[in-house]
């Protein structure tokens, strides 16, 4: 019964150690996304500067197209120069965008595993103890019957 029990408390603590592990993978995980999220975000947030330095220059040019009319031709070029990287800087937005949103869902999926997973684990650990109880409630059943045994063994003998 010792050796069944250490063995239980070994098996549990290897269970207990490995989902740890677990946790921390993906603790170390979700702080690396989070990470990730925050690098994006400030990405984003340059090249919403840099978007609104164009969005800036646009308006100072067409102010001057109106001024100078000779130097149109020049300043239209220049215009869908500037259109040109904005339209650059917002794909590469867009994709970023995507990527954050599947670390986010990733992020979810992740989530919702560790919830299951934990509840695997509890309900292991109760089947666990109602198993033990009734081991327990067995090896009582055993010692009371091998009580009975020998007393009926002694008194055989005495009767003999």
């Amino acid at each position: 019964m010792g050796s069944h029990s250490r063995h239980l408390q070994s098996r549990k603590k290897k269970i207990m150690d490995s989902i740890n592990k677990k946790m921390q993978s993906m603790k170390a995980e979700t702080d690396e996304m989070y990470q990730k999220i925050k690098e994006f975000e400030e990405v984003t947030k340059e090249a919403n500067g840099i978007s609104d330095a164009y969005e800036c220059e646009i308006r100072d040019l067409t102010k001057k197209v109106q001024k100078q009319e000779f130097t149109m031709e020049e300043t239209i070029e220049a215009l869908q120069a500037t259109a040109s990287k904005m339209e650059v800087a917002e794909y590469a937005f867009k994709d970023m965008e995507d990527d954050v949103n599947a670390q986010t869902r990733r992020v979810v999926l992740l989530e919702e595993e560790s919830r299951i997973s934990v509840e695997k684990l509890a309900t292991t650990a109760l089947k666990l103890a109602f198993i033990s109880k009734d081991a327990d409630v067995i090896v009582k059943g055993s010692r009371h019957w091998e009580n009975i045994t020998m007393n009926n063994e002694v008194e055989i003998e005495q009767m003999e």
